[in-house]
């Protein structure tokens, strides 16, 4: 495997930085704030606006694994290429959308751009950068980050600017989409190579099946999805059912709402590659424990609190528990992987985060709608991490990637 470094393999990193924030910007764009207007003014049916929200996150379920397995076969740039092309092809198809399922399809289509690009890049970088993966890849996230931080401000303010003409704010869309392919196509230098000759179909589909049942019979591999999975089980709930509870319960103004998410969202990007450089240096085991337990304490708390400042003071918290920890995770995964299928892992743990953040959210409704409210949706949330943390520190220590 042929790795970069020096000044090509940090224009290379730059490189991959600049499309993983288009990449961002592109597909969260596409709808905040723009996809509630947008399907209720196509007469979506109120109880089908949860689908057509959901309808992208499917594809990181089905094809997040089976992408990055391919890109092991293939190579990784033909996996990204595709990626690139579904980015800037995705936002031209809502300008012809007249029926809300139309919008589903296309939602659906779109989705799958950043179910492939994300294991796939991070497998790039895990390959190319081997003494500092978690530096490198949380410093992508952070990327990404400010792509998702930017894409709200930028899409409300093209609406205000068009009076709410959906068309231009897809126009605007396709353009970061259309960036990110541009990227793609400049990008030389592959580093894996294809291992199965042009044609062999049969062959690679059989390698495909053969390395799934490798990674999942890898205890640590599912071990570090699980924590993963949990983690953004958390996440995905707590981003969606704070803002009810700073808004119903502690009954603050919306703007304080935002001011609290901008905060944990700021935090996560900061403090994302500063631990990315210590799980590094310091090993991958104690950020994943220590942050599980501060994110499941802070979490008690918020049912105990309507206090503004208190608030803001645990978003920061949640966002530095959650940097501790998935700045550890992608990397950590790289380097448990089964020889030869990084990428297959690095799908595998992209699967398991998408199946979190899609159920927590649905499972913590249900918990919301008893009789405990939002004391008994934190407490369940606390619960989860603190499980993850037991579990993950009891596992066997004869991985040298695991020690402190």
């Amino acid at each position: 495997m042929k790795l970069e470094r020096g000044n090509t393999g940090n224009r290379y990193f730059i490189m991959l930085c600049i499309m993983g924030s288009f990449a961002v910007l592109s597909s969260t764009m596409s709808k905040s704030p723009v996809l509630n207007p947008f399907a209720t003014s196509l007469g979506t049916p109120n109880d089908l606006l949860g689908f057509v929200a959901a309808a992208s996150t499917i594809p990181g379920i089905l094809v997040s694994l089976p992408a990055a397995s391919l890109s092991d076969i293939v190579g990784r740039r033909k996996i990204l290429l595709f990626s690139a092309f579904v980015f800037s092809s995705a936002p031209f198809f809502y300008i012809f959308v007249t029926t809300w399922w139309q919008l589903l399809l296309v939602r659906f289509y779109h989705g799958f751009a950043t179910a492939i690009f994300i294991p796939v890049v991070e497998t790039i970088i895990a390959e190319r950068f081997p003494t500092s993966r978690g530096e490198h890849i949380s410093l992508l996230n952070s990327a990404g980050g400010i792509g998702r931080a930017v894409a709200p401000i930028l899409g409300g303010f093209v609406l205000a600017l068009t009076s709410y003409s959906f068309d231009t704010l897809y126009l605007a869309v396709s353009i970061a989409g259309i960036t990110v392919f541009v990227f793609a196509l400049l990008l030389r230098g592959e580093n894996k190579p294809p291992t199965i000759e042009k044609g062999n179909i049969l062959k690679a589909t059989k390698q495909i099946f053969q390395g799934w049942q490798k990674v999942v019979s890898n205890r640590s591999a599912v071990l570090v999805s699980f924590i993963q999975a949990s983690q953004y089980y958390v996440f995905g709930a707590f981003e969606f059912f704070i803002v009810g509870y700073i808004i119903g319960v502690a009954r603050l103004d919306a703007l304080f709402a935002g001011i609290i998410l901008t905060a944990q969202v700021g935090t996560l990007i900061v403090a994302r590659p500063i631990f990315g450089v210590l799980s590094d240096k310091k090993g991958r085991r104690i950020p994943i424990i220590a942050g599980s337990i501060l994110n499941g304490l802070l979490l008690l708390i918020v049912p105990l609190t309507v206090q503004f400042p208190l608030l803001l003071l645990i978003a920061v918290g949640y966002g530095l528990g959650f940097a501790m920890v998935v700045s550890s995770t992608s990397p950590l995964m790289s380097e448990i992987s089964p020889t030869g299928l990084v990428g297959a892992s690095m799908g595998f743990l992209c699967t398991s985060m998408d199946i979190g953040q899609t159920l927590g959210p649905v499972i913590s409704g249900v918990i919301l709608s008893t009789a405990m409210q939002f004391t008994g949706l934190f407490v369940s949330l606390s619960l989860l991490l603190f499980i993850s943390a037991i579990i993950f520190a009891l596992q066997n220590r004869k991985n040298s990637k695991f020690q402190v």
